[in-house]
């Protein structure tokens, strides 16, 4: 007899990838009441401030860094005299001119004078004010989830291939990454639904998994033979890990937020430039200003 189990442990031949596959992960579908949104975008590293908006206006900021020139048009951007935006972020300017963008400057964690980013970072994500106790792993946007009524597995969703300890915790959570794929025959589909069909939860998973598989853009029914539909999963996994990345991952929450998820949070690496950071950086924030903007989009 064929059975769930036998299906599950082939489908990696027939092209399945099961260890990033959301077959194995059952899914539900729930909303939170409202209609508002939160996408937390967490920058892992430790980004240095003052020349994303830099302080161009303050004379010590001159007289230790240079003062920037606001004047040259592939310069900092002048945001109001006083404070300029890094050039690599000039594609964000009409969000700033339009009310729809702001900073937040000069604040920080009690976590100071200290040597990890990790723990820092850590600190962040649990929303607690110090490590004398041992870290907390609950973050603290499961832990708003948890007040949120009527918050379900479909409500939050955590983006990406990294761990997002800030919504770590007791309330459900969803999980989609740009390189998890499936690609089944039709064939191979309709003996899924066949061996499914006397367990209702899974059988109901399965096909939740399928739709999801399928929002990203990429089918899931493939008439080509094994090679194809390796193919096609191992271009997921490259395309997750090339320019354009976190862009794909900045849609794909759109699309979940345009549906039943209320709340998002994925992160983008690459913020420890330390020293000889112009290029480094600016690429840093040319990646997060595509991945607000095609956020911005496809809302």
């Amino acid at each position: 007899m064929f059975s769930r189990r036998a299906f599950l442990s082939r489908s990696a031949l027939i092209g399945c990838s099961l260890a990033a596959s959301p077959l194995v992960t059952p899914i539900s579908f729930a909303a939170t009441p409202g209609e508002n949104r939160l996408v937390v975008i967490i920058l892992r590293g430790g980004m240095d401030g003052l020349d994303v908006v830099q302080p161009y206006g303050d004379p010590d900021f001159a007289r230790l860094r240079g003062a920037p020139g606001v004047a040259d048009p592939d310069g900092p951007v002048d945001l109001d005299g006083f404070y300029a935006l890094h050039p690599a972020l000039r594609p964000l300017l009409p969000l700033w001119q339009q009310g729809q963008l702001g900073f937040v400057q000069a604040v920080s964690t009690p976590y100071r004078d200290k040597r990890s980013h990790f723990d820092g970072q850590d600190l962040l994500e649990a929303g607690i004010t110090d490590l004398s106790r041992g870290l907390s792993r609950d973050g603290w946007l499961n832990r708003l989830l948890q007040h949120v009524p009527g918050a379900g597995a479909e409500t939050a969703y955590a983006i990406g291939r990294d761990s997002m300890a800030i919504l770590n915790g007791p309330a459900p959570v969803s999980g989609w990454s740009p390189d998890a794929d499936l690609a089944l025959s039709p064939q191979a589909m309709r003996l899924a639904a066949l061996v499914m069909k006397d367990d209702p939860l899974f059988e109901t998973a399965m096909a939740r998994a399928f739709a999801l598989a399928d929002s990203d853009g990429d089918p899931v029914a493939i008439d080509g033979g094994t090679d194809e539909m390796m193919s096609m999963i191992e271009s997921d996994r490259k395309a997750s890990r090339g320019a354009g990345a976190e862009s794909r991952i900045a849609r794909f929450a759109a699309e979940r937020l345009r549906a039943d998820t209320r709340i998002a949070s994925f992160s983008i690496n690459g913020w420890d430039t330390h020293e000889a950071q112009a290029r480094p950086l600016g690429r840093a924030l040319a990646r997060l200003s595509d991945t607000i903007l095609a956020l911005r989009d496809a809302l």
